[in-house]
């Protein structure tokens, strides 16, 4: 974009807004931050105006207004298929995990294999030293799609389909991979969680930081998100601690948060971390072929959870029991194991 040296660029006011110091500076607006968001992923933004945006953005902490506007942009510029398939469940998938495996993959499993249809999106390699979903995913012999058009397929006739972000927008890809550059998360990492690109009515959402879930909880109220649900899981995903008390934000439409704690399910507060970090342990336990008090206090805890978010239970006590019954229900020869 070439422009009169002595003429601002149009996006510098979004600049100008955040960083006017203490006394001056504001949120955007919902349309501010859509309309700032379509400059970006229209490439019409230059790449120091990007960095001071989204560090003036983590600097004074994104409202639900802003997250809600930049989350409706990337939606608005999705390549979707003419024909989106009726989803239940949209699950992001974007810390990965250092601790502990994801566990929560198996309680998705669960789900899909008694045929709740699921879109999980994510991405990888932004921090080193973690366990990822997507190469979980692939060892469990589960489709990854290459567009949207190959996801809505895998969603129809498997029920089922991992997006890599890049899938759905390469600019935002990018913007994550800078990270590194910063030495900090950015708001890229909050809003992608929300971009559920098949609109399905239930959404989950897992945070590190205690402090966001009001932030996530609002913007799935602007939003208008039928269903959503909060909670600060395990490495930031969408998993619960079984060791400890969770506090749970969940939203359904416009209407207020409810805000419920889930008790502890195991005694032990103090889970060691996994040295092996072997991604192949989901496998066997699944299979039912190793025991793990941990994991399936996590599985069924983290399904639960989304039990009752889907409005599939009426009370926590409902929804751990529902939880229980379908892990015992599963179909141990759903998965299998690429090698």
């Amino acid at each position: 974009m070439l422009l009169d040296p002595m003429t601002p660029h149009p996006f510098s006011r979004f600049v100008a807004i955040l960083g006017r110091g203490k006394t001056k500076q504001r949120h955007l607006t919902y349309d501010e931050a859509l309309d700032a968001m379509r400059m970006i992923l229209d490439q019409q933004v230059l790449p120091e105006q990007i960095g001071a945006f989204l560090m003036l953005l983590r600097l004074k902490e994104e409202a639900p207004e802003e997250i809600a506007g930049f989350a409706q942009a990337v939606r608005e510029r999705l390549d979707l298929p003419d024909s989106v398939p009726r989803v239940d469940l949209d699950w992001s998938s974007y810390a990965g995990k250092r601790i502990q495996l994801p566990w929560f993959v198996l309680s998705v499993m669960t789900l899909v294999s008694q045929g709740t249809r699921v879109v999980m999106h994510g991405t990888e390699g932004h921090t080193p030293g973690r366990v990822y979903t997507r190469g979980v995913i692939e060892l469990l012999g589960m489709p990854v799609a290459s567009s949207l058009s190959e996801a809505a397929t895998q969603a129809e006739t498997r029920g089922f389909t991992y997006i890599p972000l890049e899938v759905m927008s390469p600019v935002l890809r990018h913007l994550i991979e800078l990270r590194p550059v910063f030495g900090l998360r950015s708001p890229v990492h909050s809003f992608t969680r929300m971009i559920n690109p098949f609109d399905a009515p239930t959404m989950m959402q897992g945070i590190f930081h205690r402090g966001f879930m009001d932030i996530h909880s609002g913007a799935a109220r602007v939003l208008g998100q039928p269903n959503a649900a909060v909670f600060r899981g395990e490495g930031g995903e969408i998993e619960r601690r079984p060791n400890k008390p969770t506090q749970v934000w969940t939203t359904h439409g416009a209407g207020e948060p409810i805000v419920e704690t889930w008790p502890a399910l195991l005694d032990d507060a103090h889970q060691p971390a996994d040295a092996q970090m072997e991604p192949e342990r989901l496998f066997a336990v699944w299979r039912g072929e190793k025991t793990d008090a941990y994991a399936e206090a996590s599985i069924t805890g983290t399904l639960a959870v989304t039990l009752r978010t889907m409005g599939r239970a009426g009370s926590l006590a409902e929804a751990e029991d529902a939880a229980s019954r379908m892990w015992q229900a599963r179909d141990r020869a759903f998965l299998e194991v690429r090698r």
